[in-house]
Parts: C-alpha cells; sequence; structure tokens
C-alpha cells in the first residue's frame, strides 16, 4: 500500500525537479549557501511537486487505462481508492506550502502554488482536448528553477525571467519529441498532443523553433554578465549537439520514432548539464 502511494508521487519528476530547483538556488547564492535555507526549499518543493503529481494520477486515471506505459499506475490498476488519493495529495500540498511560507519565503510559496495551479487545474484537464496543452504545462515546468532562485533573493528580476523562459523552451522541446516518440500511444487514448494533431514535418519544425530559442535564452543569461565562461562553453557544446540532431530528423529516410527517442534522451542530457553548471 505504501508502495502504491509513493509511486503516486511520481519520484522521477520530483526528483529531476528539485534537481532544477537546487541548481536555481545554487546559481543565486553565488557560493554563499544556506544550508537550512536550502533543505528547506527542496522538502518543501518536492511536497507539492509530489501533491501535484498525486491529483495530476487522480485526473488522468481512466486515460492511464489506455496507455501501456501507464496501464499499471495505483489508480489505473484499481490498487488504492480515490478518496485516499485526495487526501494524500492534500496533506502533501499543504505540508510543502507550510514549509515554504514558513522557512523560506513568501514569493517562493508564491511561486509553488502557482506551478501547482497550472499544472494541476490548468494542464491536467486541458491536455485531454487541446494540443496547446504543453505551452501551459511548460510553465509549470519552469517554477522549480525560479522558486529555488526566488529563495534566495526573495525577487522575480530579469535573471529570474531568463531561467523561466530557458525552462518553457526546453520543455516544449522535450515534450514535442516525446509527442512524436510516443505518438500512437497518444492517439489511441485520444489524447490530441501536438504530434496527434500535425504531421511530424510540423512537429520537427516546432521543435527546432523551441531550440533555437531556448538557445537564445541561454546566451542572453550570459551576456548580462550573470553567468560565466564554463556555462557558455557547456552550454555552446550541447546546443551545437541539439540543433545538428534536430537536422537529423528532416532526412526523408529517418525513422521519426526512434529519431524522437533520440531528441527525448538528448534533451535529458541538455537539462542536467546546465542544472550542473548554473550550480559551480
Amino acid at each position: 500500500m505504501i508502495k502504491a502511494y509513493y509511486s503516486l508521487t511520481k519520484p522521477g519528476m520530483v526528483r529531476g525537479n528539485t534537481i532544477l530547483a537546487a541548481a536555481g538556488f545554487l546559481f543565486a547564492s553565488q557560493g554563499h549557501v544556506d544550508l537550512r535555507l536550502l533543505v528547506s526549499l527542496l522538502a518543501g518543493l518536492a511536497l507539492v511537486i509530489a501533491s501535484g503529481c498525486v491529483f495530476n494520477n487522480y485526473i488522468d486515471r481512466n486515460i492511464d487505462r489506455l496507455m501501456k506505459r501507464t496501464e499499471k499506475r495505483a489508480l489505473a490498476a484499481g490498487d488504492i481508492s480515490k478518496s485516499g488519493v485526495i487526501v494524500f495529495g492534500t496533506l502533501l500540498g499543504l505540508t510543502g506550502l507550510s514549509l515554504l511560507f514558513f522557512y523560506v519565503n513568501i514569493l517562493t510559496a508564491c511561486f509553488a502554488l502557482a506551478g501547482f495551479v497550472f499544472y494541476v487545474i490548468l494542464y491536467s484537464p486541458m491536455k485531454h482536448r487541446s494540443e496547446h496543452a504543453a505551452l501551459v504545462g511548460s510553465v509549470a515546468g519552469a517554477v522549480p528553477i525560479v522558486a529555488g532562485y526566488c529563495a534566495v533573493t526573495n525577487r522575480f528580476d530579469t535573471a529570474a525571467f531568463i531561467l523561466f523562459l530557458m525552462l518553457v523552451f526546453w520543455q516544449m522541446a522535450h515534450f514535442y519529441a516525446i509527442s512524436l516518440y510516443r505518438k500512437d500511444e497518444y492517439a489511441a487514448a485520444s489524447i490530441p498532443v501536438f504530434s496527434v494533431k500535425n504531421s511530424a514535418r510540423k512537429t520537427k519544425i516546432h521543435i527546432a523553433c523551441y531550440i533555437f530559442a531556448f538557445i537564445v535564452a541561454s546566451l542572453t543569461l550570459y551576456g548580462r554578465g550573470t553567468a560565466g565562461n564554463f556555462y557558455l562553453a557547456a552550454v555552446a557544446v550541447l546546443c551545437v549537439g541539439w540543433v545538428a540532431l534536430s537536422l537529423v530528423g528532416f532526412k526523408k529516410t529517418q525513422n521519426d520514432a526512434r529519431w524522437a527517442r533520440r531528441m527525448f534522451l538528448y534533451s535529458l542530457v541538455v537539462i542536467l548539464t546546465l542544472a550542473v553548471t548554473l550550480a559551480v
């Protein structure tokens, strides 16, 4: 039973987002790290993200039964009750927001709450109806790194806005690659992701455009003097590889699903490396 509830929090997603939050925190700290503040941030934000994932599982419980990669989730399989899930998600969210409000700052708590609203209230229902739901979901996904930054600075400034844009653009390229890779599964579940409603070529063009936007935002962060030469070198190498891989997708003989999976995996390398370079 405990394992079933734990799985609802999507531990992988929580872990990935807390890494980004830590990167934003360390980036803003500039070498002067308040460990108590960092622990409070990560604990509170992890609980809020976990809460959002629990409610997302609740909303998606019916379509999860239709997709091979999600059919064994606890709610979809009927392993736990719906009322228990709602109580569990609510407790996680309230505890997390309380930690952020009392031990970090109000601004960070507000960002965490906004991320929850965008993910649970707006994105989760919208993805059943609109091909543009990913854009709304990307706003929620950009919150952790901004929250980490604001936990230190207690302000939303230009650097925070650039970090926000970088994560939005990265997520759009990342999710469109997933949507193309898992196109048949989304179509079977009647989820109108972009690749289901549009051609593979159009999806690839949008991926390339978001990669370009990500590069511009990343270079802007360096251009402001906020990030150093190590950051610039890492971003340059990664983005050259990302652009090259995206162009491969336009070959007529290219297997779209295989290419999209490679794009998905490479995007993970990009974001993890970005997190490390920001942190140091």
